[in-house]
């Protein structure tokens, strides 16, 4: 194992021709660590008071100037991870600066001259010689070349490239394993068994690559690139591989955006880029931090390749590339800084050696031959791999003895054969097996005879169910009658009113100009009022209170209706307002009767008062007037006196009170109980009627009513709604308010007074709305001719036969 932290490089771009160079300088240590300083001067035009830092130092591996070449880049940088490589650890080198800072230069190299190669293919032409001298070893080696561009993977090695547009080739997607391990899929791993053909894919490779013009770099990749070397060895005779791999990695250079002026399709290129560098560094920090638990390592497609490089099982160098100079020391201070806090992360790398499986199998056959002959020398016998015919019944009867015997102590003994010791338990389970499928059945009987009980049991719930649905179904059948009975009596009344003023027209006419005299316009209402009266006769009104608590809903709305029409609900109206006013009268007296005690306790307690002061003046100057009768207390005891008379009289009046609100109790519970038993009587006598009907005879028409009080008041008011006589009051308004025409049946008055004013509203005269009674002019020769008209049009209706009969 080798723990170490990350060995961090420094190399300085040369400048070019328009640059202006930086102030730095390099301090090589050969004891200790490089340091470089990098030195920014105050700018006068911030003032003299300034405490900008001037002087910034960090320290590194090893700086490599502006004239270091690259055969010493490499000798330094790469060649002590390639050696681990080679040892079976994994290896990693990375570059990282800012855009046009040489990352890509330093890490595959330049293309005009020899030399300038750079580390890629130095190290490919350096692994290659070393496998060549070392032949103690079978090596074989694989290349990938990975590309993330706009934090989407593509393989640069897929002969599909040239061909194809970008967005038509498959991406490498990441997928990790139960150990956290990462697979790249769609990356080929194409075998290199020579230098050249590795140098040809990475020439491949690299002609794939995004490549742009900026303002800052004339060919600047606009992707990260990850170029993997893949080596596995083993020596002749032996069951280890190892396995190991050196990633060289070429990041996209940080930019900003607002220097470089770039937009359009450069402009989202430098956002991904600069935001996978931005997450590369959170890694990194986090790495740093101690007492840190969660590392974003998914946060981007890079450092999730990355994984092992970070902080696990790798030796990882990495390279900062610095351009110092006027316009860009800002970002090598940034550079600086982040190779810094590299610096800082430790890993631990570990030799990957695993053993060959098909050496391991052979091995394991091998021992498995070797244990059965040493078995059969031992026992003597010649073990198969399957038991005989009489082994087997010898298991089966000792099997059944001890599952017979009782005696908990019994064991069954079948020696040190694992066959048999297996063929016994496979037996034993098979019979729990069977006595569960037994006890399976039994319970299903059972189950089976339960639902039969059940059954029978919702097959009588079910009977009652269907009994109760035809109760309400007679319910609503009853329902439906009486609302097309009251509609249709409703319906006829209108038509022998229209009928009974289409026949008076000529009378009516006469009358009109006196009518429209007498009558005030305030007090009328239109014929558009009488027809919703008309057909408001006939609605059912709903439940509003419980009647029994024990009726259905459609009960309880047709003893509504029958309550109303009932004779005794003219008796019950009048005795709950009785009631009411002798319970107003009662509350009345028990206040006054409060007052009265209060009154006779505050005089007693003047009184007490009275005697406590005459005795103290009789203690303090004893004379003989004090022995008199005091005025003060007769009076007060004459008042007492008073109320006390007043109190027992009134207490007299509120029990008598009691006695009558008792009785009138009584009297309604009385009457309601028995229009409650004539509702029952009607309504069991409406359901047998019901029941004898057809169905098409009770949805007609004409069928026989349901309420005898409605078809008795509905006659009446056909035939004697104009036979009323008439009696002017004797206390005449002069504006005809109290004058009204009566009705000489009071249970049917509202409802001809009605009918009678909407005839009259045919003419144009409508009666009074706040009023079911037709009022008076208090002129006599008007109120004659009103009554003439009425006279007259009751004569006419007869005539047609709508009369009496």
């Amino acid at each position: 194992m080798v723990k170490e932290t990350i060995r961090v490089y420094a190399r300085v771009k040369p400048l070019g021709r328009r640059q202006q160079a930086g102030i730095y300088s390099v301090d090589d240590d050969e004891k200790s660590l490089s340091s470089l300083e990098i030195i920014v001067p105050r700018d006068l035009a911030d003032g003299f008071v300034n405490n900008k830092r001037e002087s910034y130092v960090f320290k590194f591996q090893k700086i490599f100037d502006q004239e270091a070449k690259q055969d010493v880049v490499f000798d330094n940088i790469a060649k002590p991870v390639a050696e681990c490589v080679l040892a079976g650890y994994n290896g990693t080198i990375f570059a990282y600066g800012q855009t046009g800072s040489g990352k890509t230069f330093t890490i595959t190299g330049g293309a005009e001259r020899y030399s300038d190669r750079g580390i890629i293919p130095r190290t490919l032409s350096y692994i290659f010689d070393q496998l060549q001298k070392d032949s103690s070893k079978v090596y074989t080696t694989h290349v990938s070349y990975l590309e993330i561009y706009n934090e989407c993977g593509y393989d640069l090695l897929d002969p599909r490239h040239e061909a194809s547009r970008l967005e038509d080739l498959p991406k490498v997607t990441i997928m990790e394993d139960p150990d956290q391990n990462i697979h790249l899929k769609n990356l080929s791993l194409q075998q290199a068994t020579n230098e050249e053909e590795a140098l040809n894919l990475l020439f491949l490779g690299d002609t794939n690559r995004m490549i742009a013009e900026t303002p800052m770099n004339q060919a600047s990749t606009r992707s990260h690139c990850i170029f993997t070397i893949h080596i596995s060895s083993k020596e002749p005779g032996s069951a280890t591989i190892r396995h190991s791999k050196l990633h060289l990695v070429d990041l996209a250079g940080s930019e900003r955006v607002a220097k470089t002026g770039v937009g359009g399709h450069l402009l989202t290129e430098a956002k991904y880029i600069n935001l996978s560098l931005h997450y590369l560094e959170q890694v990194i920090i986090a790495l740093a931090e101690k007492n840190r638990s969660h590392i974003p390592y998914r946060n981007s497609m890079m450092t999730s390749v990355l994984r092992d490089s970070l902080g696990g099982n790798c030796v990882t160098t990495m390279i900062a590339t610095l351009s110092i100079d006027k316009r860009n020391i800002d970002e090598s201070i940034s550079t600086c800084r982040f190779a810094q806090r590299v610096a800082l992360i430790k890993n631990e790398a570990v030799l990957n050696e695993e053993i060959d499986p098909r050496l391991m199998i052979v091995q394991l056959k091998k021992e498995i031959q070797d244990l059965k002959d040493e078995l059969a020398l031992v026992t003597g016998k010649q073990r198969t791999s399957e038991l005989s015919q009489e082994e087997l019944l010898e298991l089966d009867e000792l099997i059944e003895t001890f599952l017979e015997d009782n005696d908990p102590d019994s064991t069954l003994d079948v020696g040190a054969d694992m066959r048999k010791i297996k063929y016994c338990f496979i037996h034993v389970k098979q019979l729990m097996n069977h006595s569960k499928i037994s006890d399976k059945k039994m319970l299903s009987q059972h189950i089976s005879e339960e639902k039969d009980t059940n059954k029978e049991a919702g097959e009588e719930e079910l009977k009652k169910l269907k009994e109760l649905l035809q109760q309400r179904d007679n319910e609503i059948n009853i329902l439906v009658n009486m609302l097309k009975k009251e509609k249709k009596k409703a319906q006829d009344a209108l038509f022998q009113l229209n009928a009974a003023s289409a026949g008076s027209t000529v009378l009516e006419q006469s009358l009109s100009i006196n009518l429209e005299e007498s009558w005030s316009p305030s007090s009328c209402f239109s014929l558009k009022d009488a027809k919703d009266f008309s057909s408001s006769v006939h609605r059912l009104p709903f439940l509003s209170r419980q009647t029994g608590g024990k009726m259905s809903l459609g009960c309880q709305e047709a003893f509504e209706v029958f309550k109303q029409d009932h004779a005794d609900s003219i008796t019950i109206e009048d005795s709950k307002q009785l009631l009411k006013q002798r319970f107003t009268e009662a509350k009345c007296l028990g206040e006054k009767l409060n007052q009265v005690r209060n009154k006779i306790n505050h005089l007693k307690g003047e009184i007490t008062q009275r005697h406590i002061q005459r005795a103290a003046l009789a203690v303090s100057s004893p004379s003989e007037e004090l022995n008199t009768l005091d005025p003060v207390e007769e009076k007060l005891r004459m008042q007492i006196e008073e109320e006390k008379k007043s109190y027992k009289t009134m207490l007299n009046h509120l029990k008598g009170l009691k006695v009558e609100i008792e009785h009138l109790q009584l009297l309604m519970e009385k009457v309601k109980m028995k229009l409650q038993k004539d509702f029952e009587v009607w309504w069991s006598e409406e359901a047998k009627n019901l029941q004898k009907e057809k169905p098409e005879m009770v949805s007609s028409p004409n069928t026989a009513t349901v309420y005898p009080q409605f078809i008795k008041s509905s006659q009446h008011l056909s035939t004697n709604s104009f036979s009323e006589t008439t009696r002017v009051s004797s206390n005449e308004d002069p504006a005809g308010k109290n004058n009204s025409i009566t009705s000489s049946n009071p249970t049917s008055k509202t409802r001809e007074e009605t009918y009678l004013g909407y005839s009259e509203g045919k003419t144009n005269q409508a009666p009074p709305t706040s009023s079911t009674s037709i009022p008076l002019t208090g002129d006599s020769q008007a109120d004659a001719d009103i009554l003439a008209f009425i006279k007259a049009r009751q004569n006419i209706l007869q005539k047609k036969g709508l009369g009496n009969k």
